[in-house]
């Protein structure tokens, strides 16, 4: 719609005040449609959009369709664990040296009965989310029952995190002081206010290598970085890897025996402790980021790999997940270093629900990962999904019925459940079957039809029409999608029918002028009501003045005398006859007494009149000492006035 207006310089009505004449005002026809100050011209009765009438809107289209394809609908496999190889078992594992050890590793006996793997306890608080239970263990998933989140997600119990030589059951190196123990002088003492230190180091050497740690990860007490190492502890070094005591999935004595030899042998030749070297007697190179360690630098050593073999503190991370090795515990292969957890991943799939090591000669593989074969389950009901079609949500897999029960949406129509191979039709927070998708009238499907909206109900185009569609104040007919529809003042017209009142043609897309309530186009609103020029008759388009309710052109309001333009000039009149000030002072002004020139009282000059003579309020002063006369009295002496001083002076000085 195309919406217009005039600037009328005449609006006002006319101002006899000169002052104002020199105003740029004219008569402006503009386009005014995306003007917020018009934005509601013909809207006054507008509603609201949702009970919006007619059909002059385009007709509503879906918002989306789901199409059962769309659903990513999946199935498991079935994988053979491979064998492991029979490595020759022992329960002895070499622990690196102390700080400055250049003696490679030093063996200590792994006794399980001496192992502290404490865990997250029942009731403790999850780290992530507003759990008020607190943790409570799934029968078989590696979540809580409660929040569904993560075991390591929740926190230990106060000082239960240990060390490392605790969970893995040896001794640790001796001298080194227990946790919680405060000894401030005693190198590697926790009591330098870090949950952990590197054993063997002074103080000042522990704030050098905590220096070179990201800030996040320095496990200094009460600390954020202290929560991590505990999350790690548990991530790293997961109980099920260490101890038969805590797999409840070993399902026969042959996956007890392989675990066991599995654990013998990791034992044996991969999992070690590494130590902080001080002050490194020779340069080497970083494993990880290929820099340099320079002499008497402090490194961390391996000593799987040899004490030749050294890392920045902040590069001693596993190969796999990129995290800091929990107080310097890593497993070797293929002479990278890994946390415990990964190097087992590599060696035996790890089940995704339970997180414990595949020994089982077949699993289930799905959403590219591994599972127990009974472990494969929906995520809502814990059936089992082997052999099944399911459906990932949120990274979740869910079977068909829980899927259509939790998440499929309710048709608005039957008000049953759109299942996964059903077409799910929407439209504004509506949803259908594809064949309930009909017209609220005469029940005719709309699946690619346009339709239309109402009062919550859709109908097909022609009922639409029919029942609610608004129609043109010109020919009374409705507006169909795709017309043009233009407004003003509550009235509607189509496009051909939205014509000039004078002249009837249509005005379109044009500029057009209001009158009461009709409209104009430009040239016709010009000839029966634009303002004309009181002198050439003409319209004024832009620019005037108005004089005596009068409408000029600039160029049109003159002088009555000499035709000088008048606009933006001090003017006066006579006999209603506009004059400049100089031709009205010389055609009609008094003249003053003293300095002959006119009086024209132009800007409010004053002056004085006596008898037949006149003086400007400046000349009007004694003719002897020059003083000012006026409001005062004074005395005529021929053709002059005098103060009644000079006067009297002037009478004695005739008199003797």
């Amino acid at each position: 719609m195309m919406l217009s207006t005039m600037n009328n310089p005449y609006r006002g009505g006319g101002n006899n005040n000169s002052n104002n004449n020199n105003s740029n005002h004219g008569m402006v026809i503009e386009d005014v449609t995306d003007d917020p100050e018009y934005s509601s011209y013909g809207n006054e009765n507008e509603k609201p959009e949702n009970e919006e009438e007619g059909a002059f809107v385009e007709y509503e289209k879906l918002d989306k369709t789901e199409d059962p394809a769309a659903f990513k609908v999946c199935q498991a496999t079935t994988a053979v664990n491979r064998t492991y190889n029979n490595i020759r078992p022992s329960y002895r594992m070499p622990i690196g040296g102390g700080s400055g050890s250049s003696s490679g590793s030093i063996s200590r006996e792994i006794r399980i009965e001496s192992m502290n793997l404490t865990d997250v306890e029942d009731g403790a608080r999850c780290r992530d989310k507003e759990c008020h239970l607190g943790w409570k263990q799934h029968p078989w998933r590696k979540v809580c029952v409660h929040c569904k989140s993560d075991r390591s997600d929740h926190e230990l119990p106060p000082n239960q995190a240990l060390n490392v030589y605790n969970r893995l059951g040896i001794q640790p190196p001796a001298g080194m002081p227990q946790s919680g123990v405060a000894e401030p002088e005693v190198p590697g003492s926790v009591g330098h206010g870090y949950a952990w230190v590197p054993p063997g180091l002074s103080r000042k050497k522990v704030e050098e290598y905590m220096s070179q740690l990201p800030n996040n990860v320095v496990p200094r007490t009460n600390s954020n970085g202290e929560k991590l190492r505990e999350k790690q502890l548990l991530l790293q070094l997961p109980r099920q890897d260490l101890s038969v005591a805590y797999c409840r999935h070993l399902t026969s004595q042959t996956e007890r025996k392989v675990y066991e030899e599995f654990v013998n042998a990791r034992n044996e030749i991969a999992l070690d402790i590494g130590y902080v070297s001080s002050n490194i007697n020779k340069a080497m190179e970083c494993h990880k980021c290929s820099g340099i360690l320079e002499t008497n630098e402090m490194a961390v050593i391996a000593p799987k790999l040899g004490d030749s073999t050294g890392w920045h503190p902040a590069c001693f991370t596993c190969q796999a997940c990129e995290q800091l090795l929990v107080d310097l515990t890593y497993c070797v292969k293929d002479n990278q270093i890994y946390c415990e957890r990964h190097y087992a991943e590599l060696h035996k799939p790890r089940c995704s629900a339970c997180d414990e090591l595949i020994f089982a000669g077949e699993y289930t593989k799905a959403m590219n990962k591994d599972w127990h074969s009974d472990h494969f389950c929906c995520w809502q009901c814990d059936q089992t999904l082997t052999g099944q079609r399911y459906i990932m949500r949120d990274e979740q897999p869910y079977c068909i019925k829980c899927y259509e029960d939790v998440f499929a949406n309710q048709c608005d129509e039957c008000a049953k459940p759109i299942g996964i191979d059903s077409k799910d039709l929407s439209y504004k927070d509506k949803h259908w079957h594809e064949h309930c998708f009909l017209c609220s009238m005469c029940k005719i499907s709309l699946v690619d039809m346009p339709f239309g909206s109402k009062n919550d109900r859709i109908f097909c185009s022609n009922c639409y029409d029919q029942a609610f569609a608004t129609r043109c104040d010109g020919c009374n007919e409705i507006f169909r999608a795709g017309m043009k529809k233009m407004e003003y003042k509550g009235k509607q017209w189509h496009d051909k029918c939205f014509c000039c009142a004078h002249c009837k043609l249509a005005i379109g897309t044009k500029s057009f002028i209001p009158k009461n309530d009709d409209v104009f186009c430009g040239p016709c609103y010009e000839e029966k009501f634009a303002t004309r020029c009181s002198k050439c008759k003409k319209v004024i388009t832009a620019g005037g003045v108005t004089y005596k309710n009068e409408p000029w052109h600039r160029e049109c309001f003159c002088c009555t005398n000499c035709n000088s333009s008048l606009a933006g000039q001090r003017f006066t009149s006579k006999d209603e006859k506009p004059y400049c000030a100089n031709c009205y002072g010389d055609l009609f002004a008094k003249r003053c007494n003293a300095c002959t020139k006119p009086i024209t009282g132009i800007g409010g000059a004053k002056f004085i009149s006596f008898e037949d003579r006149h003086w400007h309020n400046d000349c009007f002063i004694c003719a002897q000492c020059t003083t000012s006369l006026v409001g005062k009295g004074f005395i005529t002496d021929g053709h002059e006035i005098l103060c009644p001083e000079c006067a009297k002076a002037r009478l004695m000085a005739a008199n003797s």
